[in-house]
C-alpha cells in the first residue's frame, strides 16, 4: 500500500479530497456485505491502517529531506569557495590588462610622435625630390631643340607624363613672358598632345568596356582644362549611332539608364555629367528628329498632329527621366529647366501655331458642312429675317389659301430637319481636339485669345452656320393657321435635335474650353448670347406650330360641322360627330409626335397652351348652334373626345389646368341634357359654381327647347 500512496500523492496536481473519496470507494468495496450492507468496523479499521502508514510515510519523507538539505549546504560550501578563487583571479587579470594598456598607450604615443617626426623630415625631402624632378624636365623644355625625355614619349607611361605636364604647364603660367616665352609654346605644346592622347585613350576604354581605366583617366583630366572635351567625347561615344529608329522617344530612358549607371562609376561629378548628357539628347538628338518630322507643313492636319505628339512624347520623356532620379527636377529650377529641355528640343517648331489651330478648325468645319449638304443634295439660302418678312410670308400664305393661288409655296422639305447629331458629334470632336492641343502647345500669353478664336470659329460653324440655319428653315416650314389640309408641324423634331445638340455643346463647353480659360467671363457671355437667340426663335416656332394646328381646328370645325349634327331627328347612336373624330384623329398624331420630341418645361409649357388655344376654339365652335337632347349627347361625346386627345393620360397626360379646361366644358355640355327642374341644381355644383352666371346662360340659351319650356323662368335664381 506504501508504493500506492506514494504513487497517488505525486500526482499532479493533488487533491486531497480526491485522496479521501478513492479511499472511501475502496473501504465500501472492502467492507461490503450481502443485500448491500458494509462492515463499518471493518471501514474504520481500515482508515486507521492507512493513517498510520501515511504517518510512517510522512517520517520517512521528513527523513529523506534533511538528508537532502544537508548534502545542498555542503555543495553550496564548496561553490562559495570556488567563487571566491575566481574572482580573485579575476582581479588579478583586471590589473595585469590595466597595465598593458597603460604600457601600449605610452607605446603608440611614442610611435606616432616618431612617425610624425619622421614625416616632418621626409615630407621636404619628398617635396625637393619633386621639384628637383620638376626642374629637370622643365630644363629639358628650356634647351633648344625638341623634347626628348623618355617620360614624354613613351606611350606606357601617359599617366606619369599626364601628372608632370599638368604641373609644369601651371608652373609656365607664372614665367615672365619674354624669357620664357620658347618654354611655354613647348609645355603648351606638349600640354596639349598629351591632353588629346589622355581622351584618346579614355574613348579606346570606353569602346572597349574599361570602366576601370576610364575612371582613372577621368580623375586625371579633372586636373586638365580640356575635362569638359572629355566628358563631350564620351556623350558622342556613348550616343553614337543610337536613338535612330521610327519612335526615338521609348528609347531614351533605357539609354539614359545604361549610361547613367556608368557615368556614376567613372566621373567625379555624375550628376553634372548626367545633365549634359540629357541636355544633348533633347537639344542635338531629339531635336534633329522633331525638325524632319515636322519639315512638310503642306498637310496641316498632319501636321499639327505630330507637332502634339512629339511635343507630348518630349514631355514624357523628361517625366520619365525625372522618375527614374536622371534629371534634378527641384522646385526652384525644375520648371527652368523642364521648360529649357522641351523647348530646345522643339527649337522653334511651334512657332506660329495658334493661327494654324483656327485655320485648320475653320477648314475642318467648313468641310464637314459642305459635305452634310451636299449629301443632302441641299444648297444654303440666305434667309432674311425680322419681322416685316415674316409678317410678309404670313399675308403672301393667307391670301394665296383664300384666293386659291400659290403666292408665296411653304416649302417643308419633306420633314428634313437639317440637323445631324453624327454631324455635331464629328464637329465637337474635332474642336475638342483642338482645344487640347491648344492648352498643351500654346504658351501662357497665347492660350487666353487663342482659346476664344477656337470658340468663335465653332460658334459660327456649329451653332450659327448649323443649328441656327436649320431654325430659321424650320420656321419657314411651318403651315401658316389658316390653311384647309391638316399641317404638318416638323418644327417638333427641329425643337428635340436642336435641344440635344445644345446639350452637347454645353457639355463640350464645360470640359474643352472653359478649362483653357483663366478669364472664363467673355467665353460665358458669347455663349449665352447665342443661346438666347436660339430661345427666341425656338418660342418663336413653338408659338407659329400651335397657331397652325389651332387655326386648321378652327376652320375644319366651321366647314366640317353640321347643324344637324347637334339637332338630329329621330333616333340615332349618340356617337361623337364626324367632325370630331376628323380634329381628334388628327390631334393624336400631333400631340403623340409633341410628347415624343419635347420633354421637361418644354413639353409642359407647350401641352398647356395648346390645351388652352383648342378649348377656346372648341368653347366658341360650340356657341354657334342649338342642340337638342341627342344632339347634347353627341356635344357631350365630342367635348369627351377633345379631352381624351388633348388632355391624355399616362405619359401623354397634360397639366392639371388643361384637364380642368375640359371638365368644365363637359360640365356646361350637361346643361343642355337636364331636365329644366335639375338646371338650377347643376348650375349650383362643384364645377360650374364658380362660374360667370353669364356665362351659364349663354350655354343654357343653346337649348332647342329654351322658349317652349320657357327655361329663362328657372333662371331666374342664378342672377
Amino acid at each position: 500500500m506504501m508504493n500506492q500512496y506514494i504513487k497517488e500523492l505525486e500526482q499532479e496536481p493533488f487533491d486531497p479530497d480526491e485522496f479521501v473519496e478513492r479511499m472511501v470507494r475502496r473501504s465500501m468495496q472492502e467492507s461490503r456485505l450481502t443485500d448491500d450492507q458494509f462492515d463499518p468496523e471493518m471501514i474504520h479499521d481500515i482508515f486507521t491502517q492507512a493513517i498510520q502508514d501515511l504517518k510512517v510515510l510522512q517520517e520517512r519523507q521528513e527523513r529523506k529531506c534533511a538528508r537532502l538539505e544537508q548534502a545542498v549546504q555542503e555543495e553550496e560550501k564548496l561553490y562559495v569557495a570556488k567563487l571566491a578563487e575566481i574572482m580573485e583571479q579575476h582581479s588579478h587579470c583586471v590589473n595585469v590588462f590595466s597595465s598593458l594598456d597603460e604600457r601600449m598607450s605610452r607605446c603608440g604615443g611614442r610611435a606616432l610622435d616618431i612617425g610624425e617626426k619622421l614625416g616632418a623630415a621626409r615630407a621636404p625631402r619628398a617635396r625637393a625630390a619633386a621639384a628637383r624632378d620638376l626642374l629637370s624636365h622643365l630644363a629639358n623644355f628650356l634647351s633648344p631643340g625638341p623634347v626628348l625625355t623618355d617620360l614624354f614619349n613613351d606611350p606606357t607611361k601617359l599617366n606619369e607624363a599626364a601628372d608632370v605636364i599638368q604641373k609644369l604647364y601651371t608652373i609656365s603660367q607664372e614665367l615672365p613672358p619674354d624669357k620664357f616665352e620658347v618654354a611655354k609654346k613647348k609645355i603648351e605644346a606638349k600640354y596639349d598632345e598629351i591632353e588629346r592622347s589622355l581622351i584618346e585613350e579614355f574613348v579606346k576604354a570606353q569602346n572597349h568596356g574599361d570602366v576601370a581605366k576610364m575612371k582613372d583617366i577621368a580623375n586625371i583630366m579633372t586636373n586638365f582644362k580640356g575635362y569638359s572635351q572629355c566628358v563631350d567625347a564620351y556623350i558622342e561615344t556613348s550616343q553614337m549611332n543610337t536613338l535612330l529608329g521610327k519612335d526615338i522617344f521609348s528609347a531614351v530612358l533605357p539609354l539614359a539608364k545604361k549610361n547613367y549607371t556608368v557615368i556614376s562609376n567613372v566621373f567625379p561629378n555624375p550628376d553634372q555629367v548626367m545633365s549634359k548628357f540629357v541636355l544633348n539628347i533633347f537639344h542635338l538628338k531629339l531635336q534633329k528628329y522633331i525638325q524632319t518630322k515636322l519639315a512638310d507643313k503642306v498637310d496641316l492636319e498632319k501636321y499639327l498632329k505630330n507637332l502634339y505628339d512629339t511635343y507630348t512624347s518630349t514631355q514624357k520623356v523628361y517625366t520619365e527621366l525625372v522618375a527614374a532620379n536622371l534629371v534634378s527636377d527641384g522646385s526652384s529650377t525644375g520648371d527652368l529647366r523642364r521648360e529649357a529641355l522641351i523647348n530646345g528640343s522643339m527649337a522653334g517648331a511651334g512657332d506660329g501655331y495658334p493661327a494654324l489651330e483656327v485655320r485648320r478648325l475653320k477648314a475642318v468645319l467648313s468641310n464637314a458642312l459642305h459635305v452634310y449638304y451636299n449629301d443632302k443634295q441641299h444648297i444654303k439660302k440666305q434667309i432674311q429675317g425680322g419681322g416685316f418678312q415674316e409678317l410678309r410670308r404670313d399675308l403672301q400664305a393667307v391670301i394665296g389659301t383664300r384666293a386659291n393661288i400659290n403666292i408665296a409655296q411653304i416649302e417643308n422639305y419633306g420633314g428634313e430637319t437639317f440637323l445631324s447629331e453624327q454631324l455635331v458629334q464629328k464637329m465637337l470632336n474635332d474642336s475638342k481636339t483642338s482645344f487640347m492641343r491648344c492648352k498643351t502647345l500654346c504658351t501662357a500669353n497665347e492660350l487666353q485669345p487663342t482659346t476664344i478664336s477656337l470658340l468663335d470659329t465653332l460658334i459660327q460653324y456649329l451653332l450659327i452656320e448649323h443649328v441656327d440655319y436649320a431654325l430659321d428653315l424650320g420656321l419657314q416650314s411651318i403651315p401658316i393657321a389658316e390653311n384647309k389640309s391638316p399641317p404638318q408641324i416638323y418644327f417638333f423634331d427641329i425643337v428635340n435635335q436642336a435641344n440635344k445638340i445644345v446639350k452637347m455643346f454645353a457639355e463640350h463647353f464645360q470640359e474643352s474650353v472653359l478649362p483653357c480659360l483663366s478669364k472664363q467671363g467673355e467665353c460665358i457671355q458669347r455663349k449665352n448670347a447665342v443661346m438666347e437667340q436660339f430661345e427666341s426663335k425656338l418660342d418663336a416656332g413653338l408659338e407659329r406650330a400651335i397657331s397652325a394646328i389651332v387655326g386648321w381646328v378652327k376652320l375644319h370645325l366651321q366647314t366640317e360641322q353640321r347643324k344637324t349634327d347637334f339637332k338630329p331627328e329621330g333616333d340615332i347612336d349618340t356617337l361623337a360627330s364626324p367632325a370630331c373624330l376628323t380634329v381628334v384623329s388628327y390631334l393624336n398624331t400631333v400631340l403623340d409626335k409633341l410628347h415624343t420630341q419635347l420633354s421637361d418645361e418644354n413639353l409642359s409649357a407647350v401641352s398647356l397652351e395648346l390645351a388652352v388655344r383648342l378649348h377656346r376654339v372648341i368653347y366658341d365652335h360650340l356657341q354657334n348652334f342649338q342642340f337638342n337632347s341627342a344632339g347634347a349627347m353627341i356635344a357631350i361625346c365630342d367635348v369627351k373626345e377633345y379631352r381624351s386627345a388633348v388632355c391624355g393620360r399616362g405619359v401623354r397626360e397634360a397639366p392639371p389646368p388643361a384637364a380642368a379646361l375640359f371638365d368644365t366644358l363637359h360640365a356646361l355640355c350637361n346643361l343642355l341634357l337636364v331636365k329644366p327642374e335639375n338646371l338650377h341644381q347643376v348650375c349650383e355644383g362643384e364645377t360650374l359654381a364658380e362660374l360667370d352666371r353669364s356665362i351659364l346662360h349663354n350655354f343654357i340659351q343653346l337649348r332647342s327647347d329654351y322658349k317652349t319650356h320657357k327655361l329663362s323662368s328657372f333662371l331666374k335664381g342664378l342672377a
